[in-house]
Order: C-alpha cells, then structure tokens, then sequence
C-alpha cells in the first residue's frame, strides 16, 4: 500500500500548522506512522489522496451514525446553503431541531445549542455554578470534557483530590476548584464532597468514550445520583460522545438514573460542527436571556448545522430499530476480534454500547483509567498499523471509542474479523 501522497501532505502541513494537524490525536503519535489525508468518504468507507479505501471505524469519531454522503443528510445541507450560511439571527430550524432533541430526553425539558462538545460542557459548568451559587466541582480521572482550562486537570499528590493543571497555559487558579474522583468508585467521591462543602455539580461520562470504551456501573451511577441530591449538588451527563450512539433516549434510558443536565454534540449535527447542553426548566432558567448566567455564541444554531442535524436525527426517530441493528453488529465486531486474539493467544477486553465499541490488549477487565493505563500500547500500535495495511481504519489510541454506521454491513465486520485473524498471526 502506498502512501507517499499522505507523507508530503504531512510533510507540508507541519510547516504550517502545529504538529501537521488541528486536533492532536490526528498527528498519530501513539501508534507511530503517518496519518492518512482523506480525500473524501463514501457510506462506510474512506479513501485517501494516494487512493487507498479503508473501512472506517471512526466515522469522524461519532457524528456520522449514517456513514459518509448520507442522500437525505446531504441533500438537506444543500438545500439550507442555498438560503445563507449564517445570519446571527433566529431560525425555525433551531426550534424543530430543539423539540426534536428535548422528545428524546426525559430529564430535559430546553436545550441551547452552540457550536463545539467542548463549548457545551464548559457553558453547562458555568450553568451549575450560577444555579447552586458554588465554586467546586467533580469530574472523574479518564473522562475527558474538553479542552477548557478548568477541565484539563490531573490528579494530585498524595491523597489529594483538589488537581492540577494537566497543560501548560492553565493557571493553577483555574483548577483548584476541580476535584477528582476514579471512575466507579463511589468512595472517591463521598471524599471530594468529605473535602469540600461547596460543590456545585459532579460531571461524568455515564459511557466513558475517552479513556476507551467503559461504561459506568448502574450502581455506580444509582449512588452517584443519591450522592448529588444529599448534597444539593447537580449531576451532569457528558454525552458528546455516546449521545445517540448508545441509545437513542441517552444514558438514563440505560441506566434508569435521570441527570440534572445533559451535553450533546457529534450525531446532533450529522457531520457539521455542534453542541448542545439542556436539562429541566428550572435549571435551564437561569441562563441569559431568561436569567442571569451569561453564555453567547455568534454562530450557534447555524442553519446549516441546524439543518444536518434535523436531517440526522429526524432519521433517527423515524427508524429507531436501527439501533437494534447497529448494536448487534458492534457486539459482533467486537467478540469476533476477541475470538481471533485468543486464538492467537492474545488478552484482549472487548464491549460495545448501541453503535460504539471497544477494545484493550488487557488481561484483565478495564473499569476506570488506571485499569486501562495497564493496557499493551506497543501491541496496540502494532495492531493500528497492521490493520491500516489490511485496509481496516480504527482509531489511532489505545484510548479511544469505535464507531460503526448504518453503513457498516455485516459483510465489512466479517471481513474485518478475519483480517484481525490474519494480523494477530503475525503481531503476537
């Protein structure tokens, strides 16, 4: 397989911008190699510029739940450039893409669009401080919200759960008020609120995405919940990620327990840049214009946004026993690829929520951060760039989610079983 195109591609664009990519996990850098330039994208494929077609298992990492030039997503793209790219003004589409998204939520009764994932959690903090009148707030190790100063935190010495700043740029003033827990552990937590009496809102990844696939534990989530309402503080759902991915009604539909406010992003825009946080009237009231908790965003609800994301989940609903589909095929995927590894003599731990999948080379079961930082990186790279060769594109970390679409025929996941077979063979 030749990718000299891709090579001077990469070449040129590291003159010109940082590392040659606008999102670091592009760059390659944990799986070694060179990054494949995309020349376009078609259903459940993608080709790069030297011509080479992959099955794409990242699907511009969840938005693309139809796959690629989806006919009825891109025709109503075309149809809404045809009236403007962006007015700064209200739109009808904003409204029906509003009750669409707030018919799928129990626990969400307004929702605010804006134009990023990381711009929808950070808008949804400030939204819990300004609604309890606190400071702190709790995430969990191994989630990732984002890349705004308060949320780019690591844990701290010792037995310390006040973090620190995990980037150069962040103050350490911005983070002594994020607090950190471990994923399924329920007695970090009461020791974040045992250290401190002001937090506004505990902040989590009900299906973590971000440290590779790993659901919380229902129970996990049913004391977490109780641990909120004890403490007058407000549980917010990151769904960015497995919004409508893991279900089409979010994680509280999985888990039973309701969120006070939610964060959406990918699917909601069909392949166009969006975000979205809501949550029930009385949270949702405090926020400007209604209230007094400023957020602003020149272009959010774009109409053509709008309008993808309207075609996408307007699908969505109209076909909701495609998550049926969609989730039989990822388990398939997934056990197929653990059969072949054990065969081979490999560990490797496998699940798979609705359309996402997940996978480590890990002799033991993966239930927060520190499981999956004991993962073999070098047998995953190896994997990445064998699997690349076959023809086969999965995400390029250890510590990232897998996506199929509706495009995904159960012809591409066998073929990919056995080039799995073929590819532990030689790595093992």
């Amino acid at each position: 397989m030749s990718i000299e195109k891709s090579v001077k591609a990469f070449q040129e664009a590291q003159k010109l911008i940082p590392g040659g990519v606008n999102s670091p996990v592009r760059a390659f850098a944990s799986v070694g190699g060179t990054p494949r330039f995309i020349s376009s994208g078609e259903g459940g494929y993608i080709i790069d510029i030297d011509g080479n077609r992959y099955v794409d298992y990242v699907q511009s990492w969840g938005p693309l739940i139809f796959g690629h030039r989806n006919e009825e997503i891109e025709n109503a793209v075309i149809e809404a450039v045809k009236h403007g790219l962006s007015f700064g003004a209200p739109t009808e589409a904003e409204t029906e893409l509003a009750s669409l998204v707030v018919s799928f939520f129990d626990s969400m009764d307004k929702v605010r669009f804006v134009s990023s994932g990381t711009e929808a959690v950070m808008s949804a903090i400030r939204l819990a401080r300004g609604f309890t009148g606190r400071d702190d707030i709790v995430k969990f190790t191994g989630c990732y919200h984002g890349h705004s100063d308060s949320l780019l935190v690591q844990a701290g010495s010792g037995a310390a759960t006040f973090g620190n700043p995990s980037s150069p740029g962040v103050p350490a003033d911005f983070t002594k008020h994020t607090l950190l827990a471990t994923y399924n552990d329920i007695e970090s937590v009461k020791k974040c609120f045992n250290d401190s009496k002001d937090i506004a809102c505990v902040i989590i990844e009900p299906i973590a995405g971000n440290m590779g696939l790993v659901p919380a534990d229902k129970e996990f989530l049913a004391e977490l919940r109780k641990l909120c309402d004890a403490n007058g503080t407000l549980l917010i759902f990151d769904e960015v990620m497995s919004g409508f991915r893991a279900s089409i009604h979010g994680a509280e539909s999985i888990t039973g327990v309701k969120p006070d406010i939610v964060t959406l992003g990918k699917v909601i825009g069909g392949g166009m840049p969006v975000g979205a946080f809501g949550g029930r009237a009385e949270v949702m009231a405090k926020l400007s214009p209604e209230g007094p908790v400023y957020q602003a965003g020149t272009l959010s609800g774009n109409p053509v946004a709008m309008a993808a994301g309207l075609a996408a989940l307007t699908k969505l609903k109209t076909h909701a026993r495609v998550m049926d589909t969609l989730h039989v095929r990822a388990a398939r995927l997934v056990e197929g690829m653990k059969e072949m590894a054990s065969k081979h003599g490999i560990p490797l731990q496998i699940d798979s929520r609705g359309s996402m999948f997940g996978f480590f080379f890990n002799d033991k079961e993966v239930k927060n951060f520190d499981d999956a930082l004991k993962s073999d990186l070098a047998m995953f790279a190896k994997f990445h760039a064998a699997m690349l060769e076959e023809g086969f594109y999965f995400a390029c970390s250890q510590f990232e989610t897998g996506f199929i679409s509706t495009a995904t025929t159960d012809e591409m996941i066998e073929d990919t079983i056995q080039a799995c077979d073929r590819v532990f063979g030689r790595i093992k």
